[in-house]
């Protein structure tokens, strides 16, 4: 059994972490939490009744059970929590972003891997339902050899009611830390990048579309951000030199977990609309529909658990997890668009 902690119990914690534990409790256990406000209807229903609320940070880290604590607090926090919690003997995870500079990403890391400890992000956009086929495409080469990919995360939000903040608070860092790793993780790290980072809605506030382009020796990667897109647009759209694969509409987990629906419910995730997938035999375009599967953030938690008690690889590495850092930090240093 992994007993765990968290810090933090808004929205991250209770819509995108816990819900999924409900599934592994034979495995994990949340044992203790500690933040300044407590949603008692969150504790009912995720059925948190025998979990101890901390009064403290500090009982938190000094709790003799705990060997685990997942940090679900604002991205500037990260962090200092997360070095206070590894001088506490104890693994972490952290939410996205994991912090805001190399610098502290390698401190982190560095410490975690001299003391025997698991650090890592909470890359969870890799159990989307489109990375899953994605992966499971990819694999089996039927596309041939890719060529442009592209991944959107578009909205229409026209009007911007987040708070003001600094560059780190933007979509860029918030939205690119996703898109980044799906396509650090389907395909390695790119060569070159070109950036275009804007605010579109408030100029007074962080930026809110951009687009980056991976370069490769073979391929080029769109990722896009836009909250003003009202029409339909692909999510994905990989295509290869035999074909093409396209997937509209977001994953449904997030859609579920909004609704009250948690992830041990059933027809949880389902996602109606299928991938679609084109290619060219020799002689025709075939078209097929493929179900797409149910994506499933908890996934996460199943490497963790797998790391800490039986050594094995993390799901992110921690080279994986820098240049990630490292690419969106560069997309800061200047006025856009430029290429590095």
């Amino acid at each position: 059994m992994l007993n765990i902690g968290f810090v933090g119990f808004g929205k991250s914690a209770t819509r995108y972490h816990i819900p999924y534990l409900l599934n592994r409790k034979d495995k994990i256990c949340i044992k203790e939490i500690y933040s300044p406000t407590i949603d008692q209807s969150a504790i009912q229903q995720l059925d948190l009744q025998t979990v101890k609320f901390c009064d403290s940070l500090e009982e938190l880290l000094t709790s003799a059970e705990v060997e685990m604590i997942t940090i679900c607090t604002p991205p500037g926090t990260h962090y200092e929590l997360a070095m206070k919690i590894l001088k506490a003997g104890k693994h972490v995870l952290v939410e996205k972003p994991f912090c805001n500079t190399v610098e502290e990403a390698r401190e982190i890391f560095d410490y975690a891997k001299k003391n025997k400890l698991i650090a890592m992000p909470y890359q969870n956009r890799r159990f989307d339902s489109e990375v899953i086929a994605a992966k499971e495409i990819l694999t089996s080469g039927e596309l041939g050899e890719i060529f442009e990919v592209e991944f959107h995360f578009d909205r229409y939000r026209p009007e911007d009611e987040r708070p003001e903040g600094t560059v780190y608070d933007g979509e860029f860092y918030g939205l690119g830390i996703h898109l980044l790793d799906k396509a650090i993780f389907l395909f390695g790290l790119p060569e070159k990048v070109f950036y275009d980072i804007r605010t579109l809605r408030n100029p007074e506030k962080p930026d809110d579309t951009f687009e980056m382009q991976l370069f490769y020796s073979n391929k080029k990667i769109i990722l896009k951000v836009n909250q003003l897109i009202i029409t339909d647009y692909p999510l994905l759209r990989i295509n290869g030199k035999r074909g093409s694969m396209i997937k509209y509409g977001m994953d449904r987990q997030e859609t579920f977990l909004k609704e009250g629906v948690l992830p041990n419910q059933t027809g949880f995730g389902v996602d109606e609309q299928p991938i679609i997938v084109k290619t060219f035999d020799g002689k025709s375009i075939q078209e097929k529909q493929v179900e797409t599967p149910i994506g499933d953030y908890g996934k996460v938690y199943d490497a963790m658990y797998a790391s800490i008690k039986n050594q094995a690889s993390k799901l992110v590495s921690d080279k994986s997890a820098i240049a990630n850092i490292a690419i969106l930090a560069e997309g800061l240093k200047q006025e856009t668009p430029f290429i590095k």
